[in-house]
């Protein structure tokens, strides 16, 4: 920095040891008119210049100054900038700013200085402003010259940088700035120099094209304007004041009139008028030197900026600018692309519209605007659209007639939206809505009742559920309506009066389709009144409740049950044969306080209560109605509360009565010979579901169950005429007897006999459920394909996890006809085109609920199974015939057989590979069948195949040392079958799948350099001389896959090294042992790779097993899979037996032999031939260190003689540019793949980053604003 020595003469103060001040409160004199010479200064031995101040460009202070820059000198903080005092924070903005203006008044040029540099401090810059150049430079100089001085180490600045740390600086620099500015806003800001400078130059930084210099400039801009709109305020209140005084005054008769005070006043006003004017043309300056040029910047923080600090300005002083002039940049942003400013504009309206009387005024801003604004509720970012929504809200309470019917609809419907803060925003607008206006007839209704003024607007939500027609959930309704009207709903007694009170003469009665609605309402509010969460899809899981809410809970509790346990029985006596009221009503048991029938003394309603269940249970056979009757028993029968025994006994009547029933109508109707009766047939069905329904909630171990049901399993198995829906209750109540028995053996609490019993009773179920797979009737097929793969899951090897090796007899495996038959179900019932299952059954087309019914019941169905692959119940290559369907049922089924795919992997990575190669030759075969054997490779089938291994190529992701084996096995895998099959052409024509080689390619990028080699030598032992020779169109398959084995070899190196060398591959200042390390870098991967050549090439010499089958699948969930170390190598799953292959053609086998020579095994030869190929790569590799070597002293003395210059000229290390080189291909693989098993992350360059924020980024209109609001007009 250049010292200005010349002007050292100037910063002279008193030495006046006297004046120094004890505390900051000293300084309490904000106009300056009491301030004295040297006053908060220390005494002063010695002139100082400038420049001998630390960096910064402050006034330089002598050791015994009492203050510097607001604070005392103590803790080694003496000679600090203002920046270092604002970013410490350790002292009150009031006094660092009480000691600039002390300072300014000594010497004002010396305190601008000072501002001036903590501007250009904030920024980030490391240079700073001297006095010579604020002396003799014009602003737009000193700009440039301190953008050449900006560290480009980082493209960090202070308002960038994260810590909370910097977001107080953040904080303290806006108020230093409004202090600054309040304390002189009586007489330094009327100087006509302090705030023409500042304004000068922070107009002159917002223009720059620094990123840094435009943001710190233009929030201390806007700042800068918020704080002169403050001071603008106050002046014309206190002019309004002085014209009053005045007024009155003058208006005094004349002998009272004081002439003096009329002068006095009139010279007041007119200075007020005159600093009016002032403060009036620095906003100006700054409004159209900064804000009109900023607010459409292309950094969204300097938009949000600008927009947030207007909002400011019009609440602030709405008189000036609360008007079209300033309101249409507010419209026009709305149409942002970022969300942050939409958002900054949705703020600055709602501050506007939360005052009545600012509201009235933007009529016509609302006209224009409204339609963007209701548009906004729809908007992708959440944030939006609940700021939206509530001033939509604010609207609504400044005007009723602002909005249309179709605007408010647009905004009701989001009640039922899955994101819980815009359904909330959405409930209060609802609630604004439609119940907060009371017309005078409504003020003398009572509170309560159903005459009740809350009744009436009850029944206005039952109407508004009924009319969304589109939407069927009561409690995201009522979880939208719960926080603005909560009393409203929990006002159960209204509700239960609108149920049971008959309606007085006149009064209209709600239809049967009102009080279902009404009755669910009832129960949605009672389930959120007791768990105090939202329902499923709100929300992530239940929040601890406060102190308050807990007893709120607790209160709702008791009155429900205080409420409800008279009401229920009355209820249900109502609707007794309304299902779907029945339903609901039955589940309001479950959230009752059991204490409060004994201490309330109740128990006669608990007795209504039970027998109206009873008769519910008798009078109904829906399944739902019955699990609710059951779920409601299982409630009551709570063993901590004394109504057990009461509940218990009625139970267990109710259960003896059902059992002895069913077991007298089973016996007469396995009697009865011929074609079963339709009255018995019903009577069995209707006994049956009501015990199945009993029995998933409650143990009926003690009734033997599983004869009756076995026996009507196995008597329709024989006859082949039972009715489906009683196999389908017996298969499912068979399913829960044996889930029962179980729990109790698990729980050791079984007598010694019950673990045989369960045994045989599970493993002739499981027989029963495989006959069954073969009906002829699909739901019987769905039930015990379902059930099948709940007992696979349950009674597999995991059963004896968690301690449990007592119930290993319990384990069942199924063999290969079950799997077959499962496997061949899926592929019958769940891979079906929509064309084929487009009818029902009676011939008239679905309707889209019953599609989308259908392909639910589908994917559960496959979900079933694939668990079973996931969790290794069944083999791993059963999962080829479902991984081939991806491609085909995407949309479908696409998110299960990704899932499935990846966990698949996570057990055994090589069965993985080996069965997706599988579902590619399964895929291959089917297309060879199909278009016969001339293969033509442009038909969309092959095309097909290819996307397919496409694809599954891209969910091996970029790391190749963890799939290293399986890539192996996939590629050997596929080279035997390329060439399994010989040509039906006779010899000296392509094998029958080699055209399955060129599907093959789409893996070898995933195979590094090393596996390519022994891929490559694997495939020439199926080649003869003659194949290698040969260049038709038939035999392009092979070439192009061998020349993908080929292509890349020097390349892979560097991209398995990448993950290390890009972690060193950021530009610093490097140390001289991080050059060293550099330098060793090359050598250590030649030897790496070197050395995993010589293990591939010895484990090959050394093999002599022969060729090894496809292992069959293993369990491996229970252990760790194997980790793969980078010097391991497979090449023993390639070796070849000595003898022919037994599916391989002898011509394409056997290489060709001359008399002369002797015989030499093949062993052998292969042998020689890699020994010498190993000698050969050890000079090649001697060789390239010697040259690298070379390479790298000379550089290094290249080095030596640039000296620092190599830190600024180094070019960008080789290995990040490959990887970034390689950003569009990794563009392609996400485009073409959505696969979630791997995150891709390549950091840009340090270098690369900080060069293109120095760029210009001036403002494009069509990159940040949507095209609608370029071509539109104001008002």
């Amino acid at each position: 920095m250049i010292a200005a020595q010349d002007l050292h003469t100037e910063f002279q103060f008193a030495q006046e040891a006297e004046s120094q001040l004890s505390s900051d409160t000293d300084l309490e004199d904000p106009d300056g008119k009491n301030a004295k010479t040297g006053k908060g200064m220390a005494a002063k031995k010695g002139k100082k210049a400038i420049g001998d101040k630390a960096k910064g460009g402050g006034a330089g202070r002598a050791p015994g100054l009492g203050r510097v820059n607001g604070h005392h000198q103590e803790n080694g903080m003496d000679n600090m900038t203002l920046f270092e005092v604002v970013k410490m924070g350790k002292s009150a903005t009031q006094s660092v700013v009480d000691d600039w203006i002390e300072a300014y008044k000594n010497n004002r040029d010396h305190a601008l200085l000072d501002l001036i540099n903590f501007f250009i401090q904030c920024s980030g810059c490391k240079g700073a402003v001297s006095g010579e150049m604020f002396r003799h430079m014009q602003n737009s100089e000193i700009i440039r010259k301190m953008t050449e001085e900006f560290d480009e180490d980082s493209g960090d600045y202070p308002f960038t940088m994260s810590g909370p740390q910097w977001k107080k600086f953040r904080i303290s620099f806006c108020d230093f700035i409004a202090v600054l500015v309040r304390q002189c806003q009586y007489s330094i800001i009327y100087d006509e120099y302090m705030m023409d400078t500042v304004i000068s130059l922070l107009t002159g930084l917002s223009d720059s094209q620094v990123r840094a210099f435009r943001h710190t400039s233009t929030l201390a801009a806007m700042k800068l304007m918020t704080a002169l709109v403050n001071v603008a305020l106050n002046l014309s209140i206190n002019m309004d004041n002085t014209q009053r005084q005045y007024d009155a005054e003058r208006n005094k008769v004349v002998a009272k009139r004081a002439s003096d005070r009329l002068e006095l006043l009139l010279q007041k006003r007119k200075e007020l008028q005159e600093n009016q004017d002032e403060i009036e043309n620095m906003m100006n300056a700054i409004f159209k030197g900064v804000f009109v040029h900023r607010y459409r910047d292309a950094i969204a923080e300097i938009r949000a900026s600008c927009i947030e600090e207007i909002g400011v300005w019009m609440k602030l002083y709405s008189d000036a600018f609360l008007n079209d002039s300033y309101l249409k940049y507010v419209g026009w942003t709305m149409h942002d692309k970022q969300g942050e400013v939409r958002l900054k504009c949705l703020g600055a309206l709602q501050s506007l519209f939360h005052s009545r009387e600012l509201g009235a005024r933007l009529e016509l801003f609302t006209s224009r605007f409204k339609d963007r604004i209701v548009s906004m509720t729809l908007d992708k970012e959440y944030d939006v659209a609940v700021q939206a929504i509530k001033l939509l809200t604010l609207v609504l309470q400044c005007s009723d007639e602002v909005l249309t019917a179709e605007d408010c609809e647009s905004v009701y419907h989001l009640v039922y939206s899955a994101h819980r803060p815009i359904a909330v925003s959405a409930g209060e607008f609802l609630y604004k809505k439609l119940f907060s206006h009371r017309g005078p007839e409504e003020e003398g209704l009572p509170r309560r009742g159903r005459h009740s003024l809350n009744g009436s607007l009850i029944k206005t939500t039952v109407f508004f559920f009924l009319e969304s027609e589109l939407h069927e959930h009561g409690a995201y309704l009522v979880d939208s309506l719960w926080e603005c009207g909560s009393e409203l709903l929990k006002d159960w007694e209204t509700m239960i009066s609108l149920l049971l009170d008959e309606p007085v003469p006149g009064e209209e009665a709600l239809t049967d389709r009102q009080e279902t609605a009404l009755v669910e309402i009832m129960l949605c509010v009672i389930r959120q009144a007791c768990e105090c969460h939202p329902p499923v899809g709100r929300g992530t899981g239940k929040r601890v409740l406060s102190a308050k809410e807990k007893k709120t809970q607790l209160d709702d509790r008791t009155r429900i049950t205080e409420m409800f346990a008279v009401a229920l029985p009355l209820l249900l006596s109502k609707y007794c044969v309304d299902i779907d009221k029945v339903t609901n009503l039955l589940q309001i048991p479950k959230y009752f306080d059991l204490d409060i029938y004994t201490t309330g003394r109740l128990e006669k309603h608990l007795d209504a209560l039970l027998r109206q269940i009873w008769e519910v249970q008798d009078k109904h056979t829906d399944t739902e109605v019955l699990e609710a009757c059951s779920t409601t028993y299982h409630s009551l029968c709570n063993e901590e509360f004394t109504i057990f025994n009461r509940v218990n006994i009625t139970r267990s009547q109710l259960l003896d009565e059902l059992v002895d029933k069913f077991n007298r109508l089973l016996e007469d109707f396995l009697q009865e010979g011929g074609e079963p009766d339709e009255d018995d047939s019903y009577q069995v069905l209707a006994t049956l579901k009501k015990i199945t329904a009993f029995h998933n909630a409650h143990d009926l171990s003690k009734w033997d169950l599983f004869t009756g049901n076995y026996r009507l399993l196995n008597t329709g198995l024989q006859n082949g005429d039972m009715p489906e829906q009683i196999v389908i209750h017996a298969m499912q109540c068979t399913h829960y007897i044996i889930l029962w028995h179980l729990a109790k053996v698990s729980d050791g609490s079984s007598l010694k006999g019950d673990m045989v019993t369960l045994r045989k009773q599970m493993r002739a179920f499981f027989l029963m459920c495989q006959r069954y797979l073969n009906s002829i009737n699909s739901a019987v097929k769905e039930q015990a394909f379902t059930i099948l793969c709940d007992l696979l899951l349950i009674f597999s090897h995991q059963i004896m996890s968690s301690g449990r090796e007592r119930l290993e007899p319990l384990v069942y495996t199924p063999d290969s006809s079950l799997q077959a038959e499962m496997l061949n179900f899926i592929l019958d019932q769940v891979f079906i085109d929509q064309d084929d299952d487009n009818n029902s059954i009676d011939g008239q087309p679905d309707d889209e609920a019953s599609k989308i019914e259908d392909l639910h019941k589908r994917r559960n169905l496959l979900a079933s199974y694939c668990k079973l692959i996931i969790y290794n119940v069944v083999e791993i290559n059963t999962g080829a015939d479902i991984f081939k369907q991806y491609m085909r049922y995407y949309n479908d089924y696409g998110d299960i057989i990704k899932e499935t795919l990846s966990k698949t992997r996570q057990i055994d990575k090589v069965q993985c590979a080996k069965t997706l190669g599988l579902s590619l030759q399964m895929l291959f075969n089917e297309m060879l069948s199909e278009l016969g054997f001339n293969v033509d490779r442009s038909t969309s089938a092959f095309c097909g195949i290819k996307e397919l291994s496409r694809r599954f190529s891209l969910t091996f992701g970029l790391d190749q040392m963890k799939t290293r084996e399986a890539i192996a096995m996939l590629h050997k895998d596929g080279i035997e079958f390329a060439f399994k099959e010989p040509s039906p052409q006779g010899q000296g024509s392509p094998p029958l799948n080699l055209a399955f080689l060129d599907i093959l390619s789409e893996f070898s990028s995933k195979l590094i350099r090393q596996d390519k080699r022994t891929v490559h030598m694997y495939l020439e032992r199926f080649m003869t001389v003659q194949m290698a020779l040969q260049r038709e169109d038939c035999w392009l398959p092979l070439i192009s896959y061998r020349n993908s084995l080929q292509a890349g070899g020097d390349d892979d190196t560097m991209s398995v090294m990448s993950g290390i060398s890009s972690r060193g591959s950021t530009r610093s200042k490097k140390s001289k042992q991080g050059t060293a390390s550099k330098r060793k870098l090359p050598e250590a991967e030649e030897n790496s790779c070197s050395s995993s050549d010589a293990v591939w090439m010895n484990r090959e010499q050394n093999a002599q097993t022969l060729m090894m089958h496809s292992p069959h699948l293993t369990s491996t969930v229970l252990r760790d899979p194997k980790k793969m170390r980078p010097e391991d190598s497979y090449t023993a799953a390639f070796t070849m037996p000595p003898e022919q292959h037994p599916h391989q053609p002898a011509p394409l086998q056997q290489p060709p032999h001359h008399p002369h020579e002797a015989a030499i095994d093949y062993n052998t030869q292969v042998t020689w031939m890699l020994t010498q190929r190993q000698q050969a790569e050890a000079r090649q590799q001697q060789e390239r260190v010697s040259v690298h070597y070379a390479k790298m002293r000379n550089h290094m003395q290249q080095a030596i003689r640039r000296g620092s210059g190599l830190m600024e000229d180094d070019e960008e290390p080789i290995v990040e540019d490959v990887m970034m080189s390689s950003e569009e291909r990794l563009e392609d693989i996400n485009e073409g793949m959505d696969f979630d098993t791997m995150d891709i992350d390549l950091p840009a360059s340090k270098n690369r980053r900080e060069r293109t924020e120095l760029k210009p980024d001036f403002f494009d209109p069509s990159s940040i604003m949507d095209d609608s609001v370029l071509n539109v007009s104001m008002f």
